[in-house]
């Protein structure tokens, strides 16, 4: 594939990832506003299916053409700009792996528990806290490491 191609599916994927977390984000935490069982057990079981399909799907393409287009070039990927954007990009991937996914698995159970209507556990919120502020940050990376790669500091 040519440098350009590679751009495409970086591009594509960065897209993708970056509208699927934050937009996941915005969701849930209107449909935890409800307090409504039903539709924060709806909420609960998408957003674990979208980050499997979007962030997941996000990252590869993120990752195919970023190395793509490092090698096509030829640029050391330890260059100063490429190594920080690779720092943001794993800092943020250490937070999805470790807290947020751990969380929402949490989240995801306790939902099915209540999807029929039924009380909304103290857990569950202070997940939902947990969720928030660790994914304002796994969020925030990622948009330091777009400036980054637009910028090239």
């Amino acid at each position: 594939m040519s440098y350009d191609a590679f751009k495409v599916v970086h591009i594509a994927g960065v897209v993708i990832f970056l509208g699927n977390i934050i937009v996941t984000g915005v969701w849930k935490v209107m449909a935890d506003r409800t307090q409504d069982p039903r539709i924060i057990a709806y909420a609960q079981r998408l957003v674990t299916i979208t980050d499997w399909i979007f962030t997941a799907g996000g990252i590869v393409l993120i990752l195919i053409g970023a190395y793509g287009m490092v090698f096509t070039a030829g640029l050391d990927p330890r260059q100063s700009w490429l190594a920080l954007g690779q720092s943001l990009f794993i800092a943020s991937g250490v937070i999805w792996a470790a807290i947020l996914i751990p969380t929402q698995i949490v989240q995801a159970r306790e939902a099915r528990a209540f999807a029929g209507g039924g009380p909304i556990p103290d857990t569950y919120w202070r997940q939902t806290r947990r969720w928030v502020i660790w994914g304002t940050i796994a969020t925030l990376l990622p948009l330091a490491n777009l400036y980054v790669m637009v910028f090239k500091p």
